[in-house]
């Protein structure tokens, strides 16, 4: 844990739930960039209120109620009240949510929240027996058992059956070319220019269309990519600036402020999460 001023963020994996990553915090200086994440966002708020970016539009999330963002649904967050705001968050990837809704009736593989903010306390209140076991017991079953009912009751009461995105005009397959690119090459050195020749559109219309289709520019979006493979290296056990030099950040200091910006947490705090 670190502590700027009133500041604290505990980061945690849960390995034992498919490493879940886990968040207990309480900011008031901290203002997340424009990112998205690999998993769904689900937090409460504790104290406070938060002010962040998500489905085309800006949203507050007030005391005691729940956040909810997509997998891969850029978003951002800052206060929204002078005091800060503290929350409880957990990013359960998506096969999670497929692995829990096999066998049920309303099985929908992995769930579409459409409301960034949900006031359901009862819901809130399970969430955070949830939270609090995590913090306080090394029982598996109780542990499982309890974050898996959240979860499910989560999904019966507040997702749909999501709408994929399907690329249907040229452009469209054009821009997707790009996205596959950088996800599966996020560490290469890459210009705007050759991003256009290789979706064969000019720079400027790749930009203003690839950031329309999926919420960052091709840049922003590189780094989002360069996140997602350096967290898998520092799990894997690269160090840190062994993960940043191979996931494509040349200055340590950049990578740093990008992840802090992105995670909530430096990486020596993500490295050293049990």
């Amino acid at each position: 844990m670190t502590k700027r001023g009133k500041e604290s963020a505990s980061f945690q994996l849960a390995r034992e739930l498919g490493g879940l990553e886990l968040l207990d915090a309480k900011y008031t200086h901290q203002n997340f960039s424009r990112h998205s994440h690999e998993g769904y966002t689900v937090g409460v708020i504790e104290r406070g209120a938060q002010r962040f970016y998500r489905t085309g539009g800006n949203h507050i999330a007030p005391q005691d109620s729940i956040i909810l963002v997509n997998a891969d649904e850029v978003h951002n967050g800052q206060t929204a009240t002078e005091g800060g705001w503290e929350y409880k968050a957990m990013y359960p990837r998506p096969t999670q949510f497929e692995q829990l809704t096999q066998g049920l009736d309303s099985n929908q593989g992995a769930p579409y929240f459409p409301e960034p903010v949900v006031y359901d306390p009862e819901l809130a209140q399970q969430f955070r027996l949830v939270f609090n076991t995590l913090a306080q017991s090394d029982n598996p079953l109780l542990r499982e058992s309890l974050v898996y009912a959240a979860l499910v009751k989560l999904i019966s009461r507040h997702s749909k059956t999501p709408v994929h995105w399907q690329p249907q005009t040229r452009s469209q397959r054009q821009l997707l070319l790009v996205k596959e690119f950088l996800d599966d090459f996020p560490q290469a050195d890459v210009s705007l220019t050759e991003l256009a020749s290789l979706a064969g559109l000019s720079p400027y219309y790749l930009t203003r269309r690839f950031q329309k289709e999926f919420g960052l520019p091709p840049h922003a979006y590189q780094i989002q990519a360069r996140l997602r493979l350096a967290k898998g290296l520092l799990r894997n056990g690269l160090s840190i600036s062994e993960a940043a030099q191979e996931a494509g950040f040349h200055d340590q200091s950049h990578f740093h402020r990008h992840f802090k910006r992105a995670m909530g947490v430096t990486p020596k705090q993500f490295v050293n999460s049990k």
